[in-house]
């Protein structure tokens, strides 16, 4: 009776926890954050003759509106009815564009989408409603009495349509175009725009700029010892939620209901969020690894390791592309590396700066893993950005073990600890900023010279044609090396060459 009893227990806490991970996973949360927070989609609904609602969508093929899903029974909710009579029809051509772009769904879950208002003309903004609701449509004019969505005005609702130029100042499309299939996605509506500033700044504290900029600076101005350890634990945060995401596969939030804020990265999976990995990754390690050596509150570097996680983490809800259940995974699997991690840093450093055999296992390791990566799905954005991440990891080691080896870069002893933040004199700000401008200048020279001459090299051992770059890049046996020694060699010169340079300047 007892076992039974624990069994039926197991059995009740396995439901609970599965029913909990389906709630946190229903992208009706995500679009009610984003409602509270002021962003509304500008959906366009077609309703046809026969009574069918569907949607052009804003980055994922689906044909529902708002509460209604399909995904694999996952979420449950019933269809809304609307009643009265339907005033908007769909064009043929529209119908067509809409089904090519859902049988051509990528195998994530995500579609190409046929953006509002993609026909030629002005832009306008164009309101149809019925007698049960109302949805506003960004799109066109032309000679085609369409809003380039195929939602047609005809005249029962002539009347209805009404063309505001002004109000196009309120609405905002996404950033940056799809990394994979160029989609631009939809204008939305931004009611609150200091949270959309607020997070955007959040959203970027996990994207490519600012790990080409916060690394750099840091190494060069702060604490290079610091940073080494840093991204040991940033290349591994990144490697495996990449990995992990191409294992489970799971899509994005659908669209709608979801504002898809951002598309860059539209097309890639989901589970779990290496922006919300990353960001509490690098704050809280940073935290881990500066207090003690510097002099500073604790509790100031606690709360703010807190808001940057946080901040980073509602930023990809807020964007619509990550669940609820995506962030706390991404939270959680974070914080498990960090653990596992952290009593090794002082190993792995050492490893790096003083064995001889480490320029060889350092790059057979790294390479070894971006080869791995790649045999986990088809090839994407991400899968280039992982052996980007990985080259970059192995430069900065191989950078480290020769600086140590000809004693060009030595930490300071034991004795000195703990700095204390000197003071913010005018001389102090323009040395950083001169470093800083002059090192990204090396580094950018770098990045360009490399993938001048990498891409042309590998396409031709290879016998991969070249004429497109974009297309030859989609192959492994390009992307991989490409990437790996272009970074690579960035992330060589970031620790080696350019501290050489400022020390021949009397920048050091």
């Amino acid at each position: 009776m007892f076992s039974m009893g624990l069994m039926k227990m197991a059995s009740n806490l396995k439901t609970s926890v599965a029913q909990l991970c389906q709630n946190l996973q229903d992208p009706l949360y995500v679009a009610r954050f984003q409602k509270v927070c002021g962003v509304k989609g500008t959906f366009s609904v077609i309703s046809t003759e026969s009574g069918e609602k569907k949607h052009l969508n804003n980055g994922t093929c689906s044909n529902y509106c708002l509460g209604e899903f399909d995904n694999g029974d996952m979420y449950g909710v019933k269809a809304e009815k609307t009643d009265g009579p339907r005033q908007r029809i769909i064009t043929t051509t529209a119908d067509t564009m809409e089904r090519d772009a859902c049988k051509n769904g990528l195998s994530n879950g995500t579609a190409l989408t046929l953006g509002a208002g993609e026909s030629a003309g002005h832009s306008a903004d164009i309101r149809c409603s019925d007698s049960s609701n109302e949805s506003r449509i960004s799109g066109t004019s032309s000679v085609n009495p369409t809003n380039g969505c195929g939602v047609q005005c005809t005249p029962e609702n002539d009347a209805d349509c009404q063309i505001e130029d002004s109000n196009l100042k309120s609405t905002v499309k996404p950033l940056r175009k799809n990394s994979l299939t160029g989609d631009t996605g939809q204008e939305f509506l931004i009611e609150k725009k200091f949270l959309y500033y607020l997070f955007t700044f959040g959203t970027e504290l996990g994207n490519e700029l600012f790990y080409i900029t916060f690394f750099p600076f840091f190494m060069w101005n702060v604490d290079a010892y610091v940073c080494r350890r840093l991204i040991v634990v940033w290349v591994w945060v990144m490697y495996l939620g990449q990995c992990t995401k191409d294992l489970i596969r799971w899509p994005r939030p659908a669209s709608p209901p979801v504002v898809k804020v951002e598309m860059f990265y539209n097309s890639e999976y989901s589970m779990p969020s290496t922006h919300a990995m990353s960001g509490t990754a690098i704050p809280f390690e940073l935290f881990l690894l500066t207090y003690g050596r510097w002099e500073y509150p604790f509790m100031l570097g606690l709360v703010l390791a807190f808001s940057w996680c946080i901040l980073v983490c509602m930023s990809r809800i807020y964007m619509g592309m990550h669940s609820i259940l995506d962030i706390i995974a991404g939270f959680l699997y974070s914080i498990l590396i960090l653990v596992v991690f952290q009593p090794a840093l002082d190993l792995i450093d050492s490893f790096n700066l003083t064995c001889q055999y480490a320029p060889l296992i350092i790059i057979s390791l790294h390479l070894g893993m971006g080869l791995f990566s790649f045999t986990l799905d088809t090839w994407s954005t991400s899968r280039g950005d992982t052996a980007q991440i990985l080259g970059s990891g192995a430069g900065i080691a191989l950078g480290s073990h020769l600086s140590h080896r000809l004693g060009l870069a030595v930490d300071p002893p034991l004795s000195q600890l703990p700095f204390s933040m000197p003071p913010l004199t005018a001389w102090l700000v323009g040395t950083c900023l001169l470093r800083f401008a002059l090192g990204v200048v090396v580094l950018l020279l770098t990045r360009a010279i490399m993938k001048a001459l990498t891409i042309p090299l590998v396409c031709r051992l290879t016998g991969i044609p070249c004429h497109d770059v974009r297309k030859a890049r989609q192959h492994m046996e390009v992307e991989l090396p490409y990437r790996y020694i272009v970074y690579g060699t960035v992330g060589f010169n970031t620790v080696y060459l350019v501290p050489q340079i400022f020390h021949c300047l009397n920048l050091s």
